[in-house]
């Protein structure tokens, strides 16, 4: 458990995503990366669905007055040391969104930006996908963008390596964001994204892990993590590294929960 000096105080993340009723992604993953980590977990529900492995059945997007309500309820009495973002479904929630976190410019903001599925599909549509770069990246301290997402920001297909990188570059210098574009829709031996921020370029690289049980919710919870290593007071660049560590170790750990169904692992507890 992360707390200070005394023991008395828990330090705080909060997530602003979309309910998994299956518990595999969104807000349960974060949750549980959260827990990991020792934060205290506040929740802040854009959309309820209806889902298992195999897919979603039915989306319930949160009324966006009623997120502005739970991010004011949350915001007045915990301390939030970092928060991410996940689904946010639509251009009104986007916008709502947006203008709350402007007010609180000294929490950590790691951005999903949930724009395409690992499936292809589209999960914003044109109007939503403009919002989110022209009011949410900007808030961001990091995004963190699947391949297909990167090339919907930057308006460019990737394929290589050195596409990854100038697509993380652009991003940056568009946004003024730091930037993980990551590689996992690639396949090989290693999976490597690429982090770019003030500092320039980085790019991480974790052995690929053969044949896990469960892949869903990978998003998700490196986004997670990233953010409550962030709340713990670490660097940014040592959070993407816990990050990728997190989603690594919950991959190899992956188990059935159902006589099909499977979920990421949940890795030992850090201190």
């Amino acid at each position: 458990m992360h707390t200070t000096d005394n023991g008395k105080k828990q330090t705080v993340a909060l997530t602003i995503a979309g309910s998994d009723s299956g518990g595999n992604a969104g807000i349960q993953a974060d949750i549980r990366a959260f827990h990991v980590f020792g934060l205290h977990a506040c929740t802040v529900v854009a959309a309820l669905t209806a889902q298992n492995p195999y897919g979603v059945r039915a989306v319930m997007v949160s009324d966006a007055g009623f997120i502005a309500d739970q991010l004011d309820a949350v915001f007045e009495e915990y301390d939030i040391a970092a928060l991410k973002t996940g689904m946010l479904a639509t251009a009104a929630v986007i916008e709502t969104v947006a203008a709350k976190l402007a007010a609180h410019p000294d929490v950590a903001k790691v951005v999903d930006p949930v724009m395409i599925a690992t499936s292809g599909a589209k999960l914003l549509e044109d109007d939503a996908i403009g919002v989110m770069k022209d009011k949410v990246l900007p808030l961001a301290m990091l995004a963190t963008p699947n391949l297909p997402e990167a090339a919907a920001i930057i308006g460019v297909e990737i394929f290589t390596k050195a596409q990854m990188e100038d697509a993380a570059v652009e991003i940056h210098r568009r946004y003024g964001c730091a930037v993980l574009v990551k590689g996992g829709h690639k396949t090989g031996e290693v999976a490597e994204d690429v982090l770019c921020d003030a500092k320039g370029v980085l790019w991480y690289s974790s052995p690929t892990i053969k044949n896990p049980l469960s892949t869903h919710g990978t998003g998700c919870s490196l986004s997670a993590a990233i953010a409550a290593s962030l709340a713990r007071g670490n660097d940014l660049r040592t959070a993407v590294g816990e990050g990728k560590e997190y989603v690594t170790e919950s991959l190899r750990s992956s188990l059935y929960v159902g006589r099909r169904a499977t979920v990421l692992g949940t890795p030992v507890q850090r201190g």
